[in-house]
């Protein structure tokens, strides 16, 4: 997920542990606490992303692909990073180094901010189809959740408004409140969402704000409301993509009965349930070939034709022979053996397809095709002819390769 949605979630719950505890004895501690619990789940929240640093391991694009959500994104290597990050709290904040020393509702404050903080990213960003494998290194097989947009307005809304409601000087809350709204308004403008998802955004404002309102300096509803919106949003998103899965799926099926569909990875539309982009994955093991195919569903097509998704998600043109409820954008076919035959001779490329879920390849580079179509604008493309004569690379994460189906390895 973006970075804003780890931020106001992990604000949000930092505010919510905040309220739920006892009080701290005297008004000194009590501050000293809140800011505490909202540094450490805000921090916590963002932590792992600082693996970016890692990408000078190996060299680009693999660096980025197979260190980005690397071991930082793991159940395992989120001890030793939540311990690091109340190290540094302890030693570089004196009053909360005293608070803690003092008082075990702050220390259990804290255990509990820096816990929650690390899993709500590691399940935020489960949701998008990047994926991560956080029980790694006992199972370092890739997960996607395939349901929720990588940048998604709903999260900045839902948590966004309370913790901005919550601000005392009113000229800066309405600041707050207005850029939150007005970014999704923007976006609108851009024709990345639609307007009934604004439309959907505003009263979401409108709501979480009057919640957050009548709950008051210390009251819990209004932030306990906002996880169950979100939590809500996120199952309803569930739902779609399964049913999208279903659909792809079932009409792949009927047009081509002799290729067996492996996998279909599905890109939401930000604050849209209907619209979805997919590339799905067939593979035809009598033939030697697989077949990728881009493309865009409606799951509604009475209420929202595919032709009216947002149009700057769409990533290619808009095919003419497309029906209300799917639209086709492109096909490819490869060979097996040529996949095959270049992970075992170039090193490289082998690395490449630890994180490739839609392998496309012609005869010089690789792309994976969830990110575009465009080689030159999708940042996971490959040159692996340049890599032919270079030296292996080291540090290459273990992670199972996404395609081991294609691979022959299950």
């Amino acid at each position: 997920m973006d970075n804003l949605s780890h931020s106001v979630a992990g604000l949000a719950v930092g505010e919510l542990l905040h309220r739920a505890l006892p009080q701290e004895q005297g008004t000194d501690n009590q501050s000293v606490r809140h800011r505490l619990l909202l540094l450490t789940c805000w921090a916590a929240s963002n932590f792992p992303d600082l693996d970016l640093v890692l990408t000078p391991l190996l060299p680009a694009p693999l660096g980025y692909l197979l260190h980005h959500r690397g071991h930082t994104h793991t159940l395992l290597y989120a001890i030793p990073q939540a311990l690091l990050l109340w190290a540094i709290i302890y030693m570089a904040w004196p009053a909360a180094r005293k608070l803690l020393g003092e008082s075990a509702t702050a220390r259990k404050g804290m255990f509990g901010a820096l816990s929650i903080g690390f899993t709500l990213h590691l399940a935020m960003d489960f949701l998008n189809s990047y994926g991560i494998h956080p029980f790694h290194p006992f199972d370092s097989r890739w997960l996607y959740g395939d349901m929720v947009f990588i940048l998604e307005p709903v999260f900045w809304i839902a948590f966004g408004v309370p913790l901005a409601m919550m601000v005392q000087p009113l000229a800066l809350r309405i600041l707050l409140i207005a850029l939150l709204v007005g970014a999704p308004l923007y976006f609108t403008t851009q024709a990345f969402l639609s307007w009934w998802s604004f439309a959907f955004l505003l009263l979401l404002a409108v709501l979480a704000g009057i919640l957050q309102e009548r709950a008051g300096d210390r009251g819990k509803r209004g932030l306990a409301a906002a996880l169950c919106l979100g939590l809500a949003f996120i199952g309803a998103q569930g739902f779609a993509s399964g049913r999208a899965e279903q659909v792809v799926a079932g009409i792949l099926h009927k047009e081509e009965p002799e290729n067996q569909v492996m996998d279909v990875a599905l890109t939401s539309f930000p604050s849209n349930p209907l619209c979805w982009a997919f590339v799905s994955i067939q593979e035809n093991e009598v033939a030697g070939t697989y077949t990728l195919r881009r493309g865009l569903l409606s799951l509604a097509p009475g209420l929202m034709p595919v032709d009216q998704c947002p149009p700057s998600l769409r990533r290619g043109d808009f095919p003419d022979d497309a029906t209300p409820d799917i639209a086709f954008q492109s096909w490819e076919e490869d060979h097996l053996d040529t996949l095959r035959l270049l992970k075992e001779g170039n090193c490289h490329f082998e690395a490449w397809l630890r994180f490739a879920r839609a392998p496309s390849i012609s005869d010089a580079d690789a792309s994976d095709l969830r990110f575009g179509a465009d080689r030159k604008g999708n940042f996971t493309t490959l040159d692996f002819a340049g890599f032919e004569n270079e030296p292996c690379p080291r540090y290459v994460p273990r992670w199972d390769f996404p395609r081991g189906d294609l691979l022959g390895e299950r």
